[in-house]
């Protein structure tokens, strides 16, 4: 097992500035070298208490702003505009990355992508709903109107 100190939030494992133990390959193969993690040290107290204060000025600032973005998130429509053929299919599939310019389009900065939970592949034109962690324990549902571009 590995003992290694997160950089970013890995979903089903912690988030970042948390000590984790993994087995060996999966932090060889995937975490160290994606730089999700760096490898626990003696030194490495200080360098989880510097993740965790950038993290906390991320963080918004309090559980209101988070409540009064996740409403507006909720209220307002997401419109996205993609290539699609006959029959409403979607030529590939909406990303995190078209779903964060849809809502910045719509007036609401500061989303970030990794945030995003897309419960299925969308590949097709329709309603579809996404879910956003925006701090924690606040998450959006945000409906999505995916509409063919012109």
């Amino acid at each position: 097992m590995a003992k290694l100190i997160l950089t970013n939030e890995v979903q089903g494992l912690g988030t970042a500035g948390d000590v984790v133990e993994v087995k060996n390959g999966y932090a060889r193969n995937f975490l160290i070298p994606q730089g999700f993690a760096v490898a626990w040290s003696n030194g490495g107290q200080k360098q989880v208490d510097q993740i965790k204060k950038a993290r906390e000025s991320k963080v918004l600032a309090s559980r209101e702003e988070a409540d009064a973005l996740k409403s507006k998130l909720e209220k307002t429509p997401i419109r996205i505009a993609i290539r699609a053929g006959s029959g409403g299919r979607l030529f590939g599939s909406v990303t995190r990355s078209d779903i964060v310019k849809a809502i910045e389009a719509a007036g609401i900065p500061g989303v970030d992508k990794r945030a995003i939970e897309i419960p299925g592949a969308i590949k097709a034109v329709g309603d579809a709903e996404v879910v956003i962690a925006i701090h924690d324990g606040v998450s959006a549902r945000v409906t999505l109107q995916v509409v063919a571009e012109k």
